[in-house]
């Protein structure tokens, strides 16, 4: 359990800056971090004035991920990789928090310590809703991971601290190490109008395929992507043609029929969910078991999104947030 050694710091005058205070973070920079709790509460960690922050100092964890290895004994000696799997990372954020009176940073205290250890209560569906911590860049740009509370908030326990003031090193635990873009990437593709074969003259209007395309994950890791597919379509197909996976999914499978215009499946691949617009679960429509909901490898993916039946208003949108291994 990681202690702060650091001596008593100041806090500032109330009423300082609203819009939160750049702090230096290792290997990061300067940077503006939040925490949104499960209920959606985002609370500053780096606006003195809200009656805490982060001492940057103590921040660790915001690199690249530890990953285990799986190998294989070679004859001649040494080994081979054959599998390298990321492993979930643990970070600290060190919290100084202050009130004018006691009675004031009692609250703020609480308040915080509530807001964090929220992530370990279940909700009425029965499961954990893990809070967000986020990394800003002065060009607008963020990062964020999902974070569990798992220790740390309990004061420095040296003479004088808990009267008006107090720090606390939080331990978060994250099950996915990898960071996600703020913003989303979308994709869309769409049919054109159909045209008569010999009006004006002879035109060929594909009825079939809306698009092969190269889409670009940015990122350092896999994405899942989410699918979702409006009609008219009587047979929807997707490949990856850089990996060779693919999956189709069939509408008459599940008794509904053809998809009309105007209707809309929506398909995540992690994890694998196929759902129709009133919420039925239509993941038995789904060509199994060859199908892969596959993932976007980083960098250039060659991709084809086929709908057999298409017509005017058939599409397809496709979003991921990039994944990176540091903040």
């Amino acid at each position: 359990m990681p202690i702060i050694t650091a001596p008593y710091v100041a806090p500032p005058a109330p009423g300082g800056p609203g819009g939160g205070t750049p702090i230096a973070l290792p290997g990061i920079g300067e940077a503006t971090a939040s925490y949104t709790d499960p209920t959606g509460t985002v609370w500053p960690l780096s606006q003195p004035s809200a009656g805490w922050f982060t001492l940057g100092e103590g921040v660790s964890g915001l690199g690249a991920a530890t990953y285990t290895h799986t190998t294989d004994a070679q004859p001649r000696g040494g080994a081979r990789l054959r599998h390298a799997q990321p492993q979930p990372r643990t970070i600290v954020w060190p919290l100084y928090v202050y009130g004018e009176n006691h009675l004031q940073f009692v609250e703020r205290w609480r308040q915080l310590a509530t807001a964090f250890t929220r992530t370990l209560r279940r909700g009425r569906d029965g499961r954990r809703t893990p809070g967000v911590l986020t990394i800003s860049r002065p060009d607008g740009s963020s990062r964020s991971v999902n974070v569990f509370y798992r220790e740390g908030f309990e004061g420095r326990g040296t003479r004088g601290s808990g009267l008006v003031s107090d720090g606390a090193a939080l331990a978060l635990w994250c099950e996915d190490p990898y960071w996600t873009d703020s913003a989303a990437v979308t994709v869309h593709r769409e049919a054109g109008e159909l045209s008569d074969f010999l009006d004006p003259f002879p035109t060929v209007s594909s009825s079939q395929v809306l698009g092969a395309t190269t889409i670009t994950n940015a990122g350092d890791a896999v994405v899942w992507p989410t699918w979702t597919i409006t009609g008219p379509a009587s047979l929807i197909t997707f490949t990856n043609n850089s990996t060779g996976e693919s999956f189709s999914l069939d509408p008459s499978e599940t008794g509904h029929g053809n998809l009309s215009a105007g209707e809309q499946i929506t398909v995540r691949t992690d994890p694998p969910q196929v759902r129709f617009e009133d919420g039925a679960n239509w993941v038995a429509a789904l060509n199994w078991p060859e199908a892969v909901l596959w993932g976007l490898e980083p960098g250039e993916n060659a991709v084809t999104f086929q709908l057999d039946g298409s017509g005017p208003g058939s599409a397809v949108d496709l979003e991921f947030h990039p994944r990176y291994e540091t903040a």
